[in-house]
């Protein structure tokens, strides 16, 4: 059952990305209305924060991190503009608006508890309010050729993603934005998401809540767990896809760049 976090993320992913469609809409030069757009999504969603959940901690891609969000019990990790390249690129359609919740377990750990990830320029969301279903397995056995599709970074693609996918049989198809490109796996039209260029822990967590609402894998690219709120925000790597392909493609992404950081599955 849906709760008031849930509803919360998804209302203010939803409303940021309005208002970044209308700001996106007057024009400009490209990189003023990248920054305007990082920018004005940062304010609204931090404001609305304030007002909403005045004793909860955010963390924004926008904002400086303050370490007192470590003992904090709830933490709100944003990225008010997730793709900002592509955003200010007309007529493309793969950066969204992440929101996501991290809370303090009973134990002294925490997870993720709610998220949504709003995909303005396609019209869409996907949150831990409704999650999207698990797409039906085999996943390629229909399709002409019988193969794979697995988004990747456009701008930094890893190194060892061709023999990854030569491996798998795969193709693989460049996007923009991290939620875009989790998005597309959580609606079925690819079968996995495989990033190894480096990012942080607002890049992943909403897309991390809703796949894992919905049921979806999503850890590092050697099956270790993808932890948030912690000291270091840097968050290097990360598989989404569906459970019943989890084995297959921990093994070639390892098999694929043997003796690399990230490649053991121990």
């Amino acid at each position: 059952m849906a709760t008031d976090d849930d509803r919360l993320a998804h209302d203010l992913a939803v409303e940021a990305g309005r208002r970044l469609v209308v700001l996106r809409g007057h024009g400009g030069e490209p990189d003023e209305v990248r920054k305007a757009g990082d920018l004005r999504s940062h304010e609204f969603l931090s404001a609305g924060l304030a007002r909403l959940r005045p004793g909860d901690w955010v963390l924004s891609e926008e904002a400086a991190d303050d370490p007192g969000r470590l003992t904090a019990d709830r933490v709100w990790i944003v990225d008010p503009l997730d793709g900002t390249r592509e955003f200010g690129d007309a007529g493309r359609k793969d950066w969204a608006v992440h929101v996501a919740l991290w809370e303090r377990s009973q134990a002294g750990g925490g997870g993720l508890t709610a998220g949504a990830v709003a995909l303005p320029a396609q019209e869409a969301v996907l949150s831990t309010v409704t999650p999207p279903p698990l797409p039906p397995a085999p996943l390629p056995s229909a399709r002409p050729g019988g193969r794979l599709r697995v988004v990747v970074s456009r701008s930094r693609p890893a190194p060892f993603l061709p023999r990854m996918a030569e491996l798998l049989g795969a193709d693989l198809i460049p996007l923009g934005s991290a939620g875009a490109k989790a998005a597309a796996v959580l609606r079925g039209e690819a079968d996995a998401y495989v990033h190894a260029g480096g990012q942080y822990e607002w890049d992943s967590a909403a897309p991390v809540a809703v796949a894992r609402a919905a049921g979806f894998h999503a850890s590092r690219i050697d099956g270790r767990e993808l932890s948030y709120n912690q000291t270091d925000l840097l968050m290097p790597d990360i598989l989404v896809c569906s459970p019943a392909l989890a084995g297959a493609l921990l093994d070639a992404i390892s098999s694929a760049q043997p003796g690399e950081t990230g490649g053991s599955r121990r």
